[in-house]
């Protein structure tokens, strides 16, 4: 009897002296009914519990209050088989590519007492919850999104809700915490089925002239040993042949299209690039996109538009399934497409083109003092900030002031017959672009910032209805610049990864093209 309620009288021992008693009070005072042993350890911490680690803050104090008081104010994990099944999921979270370790529960005795070594492992069961659900690491701090609206969740009650379900079902808590969307589903369970099988080996392909079907290179054996070891090859290569065609060629096409290259077969230096990847590298992309889906799992909503600016690859979603995909042209690396969440509002038809301070300075203002002609070859009117026109040749084009450059609505207009326009601080938009040919490349960063649709006219059909389809065809042509407003915003979210698994259930790589893979694998630690 005594032993199975040792740890309340440690308790009890423990706060005994933050306890007042009602014998104590002056007289004429009412009573105050003393905090309960926990919350007074809580109020407390450093003092009572000076051994805890890692450190906890104010945040997470008031949290594991909030947690203490839902469950009456008693130690949560004097019962060894619900501790036993929290372990079990913390170390499940590596599939997650999280390190159970920074999870680690303390030992009994660890801090010297029980009451600290519950406290400190429902720190751990909350904070655990909580990456999982959000992200271990802020987003605002490495790959910043945007939005139109702020966001309205409260990380608080959702995961103290997480923790609660965890007490009677600890499995079903991690799993309602783990988000839902099949992008991360379905790369969580490829994760798991790599990260502890060995890895392959393959050596670097070098560096050398572009190859294409039907040429001889030196490189030939060695690009066939490398697809090989990457399972492109059903073969093991033989000989030392230097004639580049049939499988080979069929495998190249193939490593290009599984990484968002343009699938052609030419060997170049993207290709190469992508080859060299290392094994390791490969693995720890998916962890980091694991974390990079938790955090876009926050802003994904069932209808709507999602952009992969990485793949450059844009997916129409309803009722939480991707029914439509189509090729985009992105920002380049000197002028990135940002990151954000907004609602599509209103189309501008036959749209004619104010060119952006970035552009005006760096590109059109050099292009028109190298050659006169220029403004009348791209079709472009001189306005004055107000928007009246001015004569070319009375502007210093040295200094030329205050001015904006605007291109007429045309075949030749680089917005194309259509845009689509969404709140954003950045002035970016979707829009369609007479830079066709472009859309066979891979990667696609060609634009400067905004982003161009390869088939604008069929995604604008997903976001209408039919009687504003119809009217929009025929504002379209007329030819005539029209805005026009739809009756139902249409979210829009624009969101980076490099690898997600496909229909197929394959792995699809696409170029880190503004270089934050490496930035994330750092912050993210070593884990397996």
């Amino acid at each position: 009897m005594f032993k199975k309620h040792a740890c309340y009288l440690s308790l009890c021992l423990l706060v005994a002296p933050l306890v007042a008693t009602a014998d104590e009070l002056p007289l004429g005072e009412v009573a105050v009914i003393p905090a309960s042993p926990v919350q007074q350890a809580l109020a407390q911490l450093a003092s009572v519990c000076p051994g805890l680690a890692p450190p906890i803050d104010a945040a997470a104090q008031l949290r594991l209050q909030a947690l203490y008081q839902q469950q009456g104010d008693v130690p949560l994990w004097s019962d060894e088989d619900r501790r036993q099944a929290l372990q079990a999921q913390l170390l499940m979270l590596a599939d997650d590519g999280l390190d159970p370790a920074s999870y680690s529960l303390p030992t009994t005795g660890a801090t010297g007492n029980v009451l600290c070594d519950d406290i400190s492992t429902s720190q751990h069961y909350l904070q655990a919850l909580q990456d999982l659900h959000y992200g271990r690491l802020q987003q605002s701090r490495f790959e910043p999104l945007w939005h139109s609206q702020p966001p309205v969740r409260d990380s608080n009650t959702e995961v103290l809700a997480f923790a609660a379900s965890g007490l009677h079902n600890m499995a079903q808590a991690f799993d309602q915490a783990r988000p839902s969307a099949d992008l991360y589903r379905s790369l969580r369970n490829a994760y798991s089925s790599v990260r502890l099988q060995p890895l392959p080996h393959w050596g670097a392909v070098a560096a050398g002239p572009l190859l294409r079907p039907g040429m001889e290179d030196p490189r030939v054996p060695e690009l066939a040993q490398r697809l090989y070891s990457g399972g492109y090859l059903a073969k093991a290569p033989t000989g030392n042949g230097k004639q580049y065609q049939d499988e080979l060629v069929k495998a190249v096409k193939a490593f290009q299209l599984s990484h968002s290259l343009q699938a052609d077969g030419v060997i170049g230096v993207g290709t190469v690039a992508e080859l060299n990847i290392s094994p390791a590298m490969r693995r720890d992309q998916l962890r980091i996109n694991l974390e990079r889906f938790r955090w876009l799992a926050q802003d994904l909503e069932p209808e709507g538009v999602l952009v992969n600016v990485a793949a450059a690859q844009l997916s129409v979603y309803q009722s939480g399934i991707p029914v439509w995909q189509t090729r985009l042209q992105v920002g380049r690396a000197e002028r990135q497409t940002p990151l954000l969440k907004s609602r599509i509002t209103r189309l501008t038809l036959n749209p004619t083109w104010t060119i952006p301070p970035t552009i005006m300075r760096e590109d059109k203002l050099p292009a028109i003092r190298l050659n006169p002609e220029y403004l009348r070859q791209q079709n472009l009117q001189v306005l004055d900030a107000e928007g009246n026109a001015l004569a070319p040749e009375q502007i210093d084009w040295a200094r030329p002031g205050n001015i904006l450059l605007r291109q007429e609505a045309g075949p030749r207009n680089p917005l194309g017959k259509i845009v689509m326009r969404f709140p954003n601080p950045y002035s970016v938009y979707l829009h369609d672009t007479p830079s066709q040919p472009l859309f066979t490349k891979g990667p696609r960063a060609f634009s400067s910032g905004c982003v161009r649709v390869e088939q604008p006219l069929l995604l604008r059909d997903l976001l209408v209805t039919p009687a504003e389809r119809a009217r929009t065809d025929e504002l379209l042509a007329t030819g005539v610049t029209h805005e026009f407003r739809l009756a139902t915003p249409v979210p829009v979210l624009l969101g980076y990864w490099t690898v997600e698994v496909d229909r197929q259930g394959e792995l699809v790589y696409a170029p880190d093209i503004y270089g934050r893979d490496l930035v994330l694998m750092k912050a993210m630690g070593t884990v397996l």
